[in-house]
C-alpha cells in the first residue's frame, strides 16, 4: 500500500492524540501504518520535520473564519484560535510550541499577530516584541493548562487549571499595555 505525506501526518496526529507525544516515534508510526520505519523517510526526513507537519496540521484543523476588523479584536481571535487548536489534541500545545521554537512550523499565528499589531499602529520593533510577548502568553498558558488537565484527569492533582477566563484576562492585560503604547505614539 502506498502512503502519501498527508496519510503519514494524519496517522501521526491520531497517534499523538491517542498515546501522547512520548509515544509518537517513527517506529510506532511505521507500525501503525504497516510499513518499515525507513519507508517513512520518503515522506518526512526526520522526527523534527514530522512534528512540524503535525503542528501545522493541528493549527490547520483548528483554523476558523476570522471576522474582527479592529487590530486588538483580531489579536484576541488569533490567540483564542491558537489556544483552542492546541488544546484539541493530547500534547498539542507541546508539539506546536516545539515546532515554533525550532522554526520548523507553526508560523501562521505569528505572522497573523504581526500583521494585526502593525495594523494597530505599533512601531516596527514593538510589533516583533509584542508578537513574541503574546505568543509567550498563549504558549505558556496553554501548555500549563493542558498539563494540569492531563494531571487532573489522572488524579495527580486536585485543582482546576486556569481556563478560558484566566487566559482572556491575561491577554487583556497584555493588550492594555500595547494599546497604551499605541496611544503614546
Amino acid at each position: 500500500m502506498r502512503y502519501h505525506r498527508s496519510d503519514v501526518v494524519e496517522r501521526a496526529v491520531a497517534v499523538l492524540d491517542e498515546y501522547g507525544l512520548e509515544s509518537l516515534t517513527m517506529r510506532r508510526l511505521a507500525s501503525e501504518l504497516g510499513v518499515q520505519p525507513s519507508a517513512l523517510y520518503h515522506h518526512v526526513p526526520n522526527k523534527q520535520s514530522l512534528l512540524a507537519a503535525v503542528a501545522d496540521e493541528i493549527l490547520q484543523r483548528g483554523s476558523r473564519p476570522r471576522s474582527a476588523e479592529r487590530w486588538d479584536r483580531r489579536v484576541i481571535e488569533i490567540c483564542a484560535e491558537l489556544r483552542d487548536a492546541m488544546l484539541a489534541y493530547r500534547d498539542g500545545a507541546e508539539v506546536v510550541v516545539t515546532a515554533h521554537t525550532f522554526g520548523l512550523g507553526a508560523r501562521e499565528p505569528a505572522a497573523a499577530l504581526r500583521s494585526a499589531l502593525a495594523d494597530g499602529g505599533l512601531p516596527g520593533e514593538l510589533v516583533d516584541i509584542g508578537t513574541r510577548a503574546i505568543l509567550h502568553l498563549v504558549f505558556g498558558h496553554t501548555v500549563e493548562e493542558q498539563t494540569a488537565m492531563q494531571a487532573a484527569s489522572a488524579g495527580a492533582i486536585d485543582r482546576n487549571p486556569g481556563g478560558a477566563a484566566d487566559f482572556e484576562q491575561g491577554l487583556q492585560l497584555l493588550l492594555d499595555g500595547l494599546r497604551a503604547r499605541v496611544s503614546a505614539t
